[in-house]
């Protein structure tokens, strides 16, 4: 039962490794994008996009502000 516990936590420690990633074989990466000069790595594809992690800000209100009106806040029809 011990053993089996520790075989489970280090096959589980190795799936978070990422080092060294590349396709399998007889497989391409992905061609370029349409105007791009050269296709990406594995490394850059697995990049997460500003859009999918966007920055967190910690600006602080400086003075208390009335919201704007939303027009698109109706009533249930």
């Amino acid at each position: 039962m011990r053993t089996g516990l520790i075989i489970a936590a280090l096959l589980l420690a190795g799936c978070g490794q990422n080092n060294g990633l590349k396709p399998q074989a007889g497989k391409a990466l992905p061609p370029p994008a349409y105007g791009a000069t050269q296709s990406p790595t594995a490394a850059e594809l697995i990049r997460p996009s500003s859009q999918a992690r966007p920055q967190r800000s910690d600006e602080l209100l400086r003075k208390s502000e009335e919201r704007r009106g939303d027009e698109f806040d109706l009533p249930p029809s």
